[in-house]
């Protein structure tokens, strides 16, 4: 997880450009850089680092001596790199590529130089978001993974500036199209000759989704899991564990729990889980008071004035700070991405036909970079850590999502049915755990039968006035907010941007 940012045709001074640049500073806490661009003028482009993959020669922009009318900027991870260089070697010869640093975004470049932009980013599993400036061809070209687990941003003016970054922007790069690698598509043709008998799926799906975790393990920053003690998480959580144990680290894996006090439902059900899979366990209380000073911060953070983002981004920004401030901890696994992609949410439960079911999960799936991934990616960058989410795994998304609607579909009344009877009888978590009810984030943070949004908008009850709330039709014609918890978040917004 890093920061990039990166601004062309703009005459403002440099000092200007440098304190634009300084604003994504929090993405990379480890070293930063900020280049003018040779041959373009008015451009500049700048980096902020956070060390995961590659020695000093993962230092960006980079540019390559074989390429040197190329520049990369690229927040992001390339799990399949060492798969694909492996495979560049055996063409050395045709392709003549020349790896000049250990950093897993140099094969971008290659790519890109032989394939062109498009297929370059066809042929990476991984998350990403990058820019490529190609001073031969006079052009720029950004590219983003298909969930926008890394964000990417830009923006264009009537005078012909262009900006792009990964945070602190409005207008969002439109959706790739998810792809895959040649050896991905080998693997789902074989697993479909497999045939589409329910055990023999439900082996595929816990053989995919550990790879999905196994991979997101690369780097050398130490892994930390958020955990909840719902299924998401837990599934991951013992994975994780399961997965370091398997690679020799020593170190227990640290699971992270937040509640407004310790007899939050979810701090009960994460402290069982951490106890069934041996991890070191972390739970972190806030109160109403704290949560209340931290929101300024989170809307800050989101550049949004949407409640269901802003509610469950509050507990969320202050855990991801306790584990920053208290924890070496760097790389966090988190369970986002499964309720889009298995069917989680309990309005599915509601849906007309198993078809209707799929529609709804891929339009989920199509802005989850605008909720779930927003929130998550945030809350973890305001605190230089650094997400990773195998639910959205390529590979596993795209076999998940290529079963029968029927399969996918709620079953006797229990979202997300068949993951969890793919994981039921493994021992991977307790068994209650596996089959526990979706409960929102901010429900399971809560005290005494109350949730955390529930304590809040009573106490902004009291801080926006009855009179201040028949005012916000002529304040904000636009999205005029329909409650004083709406009024009060966008109130925050407006002065902030």
């Amino acid at each position: 997880m890093c920061g990039i940012w990166a601004l062309f045709g703009c005459d403002c001074s440099d000092l200007v450009r440098c304190k634009e640049a300084l604003k994504v500073a929090h993405r990379g806490p480890d070293s930063f850089q900020i280049n003018n661009l040779e041959g373009l003028k008015n451009s500049m482009v700048a980096f902020h680092r956070l060390h995961v993959v590659g020695g000093i020669g993962g230092m960006q922009p980079m540019i390559l001596k074989k390429y040197p009318h190329l520049s990369l900027l690229c927040n992001g991870e390339i799990y399949n790199y060492k798969t694909v260089r492996l495979f560049s070697k055996q063409l050395q010869k045709e392709f003549d590529y020349l790896f000049q640093t250990d950093c897993d975004c140099e094969i971008i470049l290659h790519l890109y130089n032989e394939f062109g932009g498009k297929k370059a980013s066809q042929l990476l599993d991984g998350v990403f978001a990058f820019i490529v400036i190609d001073t031969k061809q006079n052009c720029v070209m950004l590219s983003r993974d298909s969930y926008g687990v890394r964000p990417l941003y830009y923006v264009t003016t009537k005078a012909g500036v262009l900006g792009a970054c990964d945070y602190h922007s409005h207008i969002t790069l439109p959706k790739l199209a998810r792809i895959y690698t040649s050896r991905t598509r080998n693997l789902f043709i074989f697993l479909y000759l497999l045939g589409l008998e329910e055990e023999t799926v439900k082996r595929n799906i816990r053989y995919l989704f550990s790879r999905a975790v196994d991979k997101r393990l690369m780097g050398s920053r130490r892994v930390g899991s958020l955990l909840s003690g719902g299924l998401d998480s837990s599934v991951v959580a013992a994975l994780t564990a399961q997965k370091l144990k398997e690679h020799g680290v020593a170190e227990p894996l640290q699971t992270f729990t937040i509640g407004m006090n310790s007899d939050s439902t979810d701090v009960i059900a994460a402290r069982k889980v951490a106890r069934h899979i041996g991890s070191e366990h972390h739970e972190i209380t806030f109160t109403l008071e704290e949560g209340m000073k931290a929101v300024k911060s989170v809307i800050f953070t989101l550049e949004t004035y949407d409640v269901l983002a802003i509610r469950p981004s509050v507990p969320m920004y202050i855990l991801c700070q306790h584990i920053s401030r208290n924890t070496n901890n760097i790389l966090i696994m988190t369970g986002e991405g499964a309720d889009e992609v298995a069917q989680g949410y309990l309005h599915f439960l509601e849906q007309p036909t198993p078809e209707d079911g799929h529609k709804e999960s891929m339009r989920q799936l199509q802005q989850i970079y605008m909720y779930d991934v927003l929130r998550i990616d945030r809350c973890t960058a305001a605190h230089g850590l650094e997400i990773r989410a195998p639910f959205l795994d390529h590979a596993f998304t795209s076999y998940y999502l290529n079963l029968p609607a029927d399969m996918r579909a709620p079953k006797n009344g229990i979202e997300k049915y068949f993951l969890r009877a793919a994981f039921a009888g493994a021992n991977l978590i307790p068994n209650n755990t596996l089959w526990r009810k979706k409960e929102g984030f901010s429900t399971g943070v809560g005290e005494e039968g109350t949730s955390w949004f529930e304590h809040l908008q009573q106490h902004l009850e009291g801080l926006i006035t009855n009179n201040e709330f028949a005012r916000a039709s002529q304040s904000y014609t636009h999205n005029t907010p329909r409650t004083k918890e709406e009024l009060f978040y966008r109130q925050i917004f407006e002065k902030k941007f």
